[in-house]
């Protein structure tokens, strides 16, 4: 599993005009989910999200995790991401996920996260959706479960 990170000042996600979700302080995730991806990768990739320190401490160095700052968790599927770009101008998509086994992933990993930490908000699967945020930093990472 991919997941693309942003620490954001504020961020949400909608579809149509309707929200489905926001956080203030805290991670942006997009998340992509490949072929070969299983709860495993998801429960790693969760861990790190949690873990990972973007967070400034009180020296202004990143060795805060979000689950030190207890900040909002945002995630956002996005198929996109799993895309092979290594070729041509056309992204193939032969390395995502089938959808029925990426919205398993997905919807596996959101339930463990909203077990394991709060706020925890979401996009929904498949949906054509609008994510507004304000990137803190900017501070962007890959990570990978």
């Amino acid at each position: 599993m991919i997941g693309l990170v942003q620490r954001v000042s504020r961020a949400s996600v909608g579809t149509h005009g309707r929200q489905l979700g926001d956080i203030g302080r805290g991670t942006l995730a997009l998340i992509g989910v490949r072929r070969e991806d299983d709860r495993a990768a998801a429960d790693r990739l969760l861990e790190r999200l949690l873990a990972y320190r973007i967070f400034p401490d009180a020296a202004g160095k990143m060795n805060l995790s979000l689950r030190q700052t207890g900040g909002g968790l945002l995630l956002v599927p996005q198929f996109t991401l799993a895309a092979d770009t290594h070729k041509g101008t056309r992204a193939g998509f032969s390395t995502a996920a089938a959808p029925a086994q990426a919205r398993e992933l997905f919807d596996y990993l959101l339930a463990r996260a909203r077990a394991a930490h709060s706020p925890v908000a979401a996009g929904e699967f498949g949906a054509d959706m609008q994510v507004e945020l304000v990137n803190d930093g900017p501070v962007t990472f890959w990570l990978e479960g």
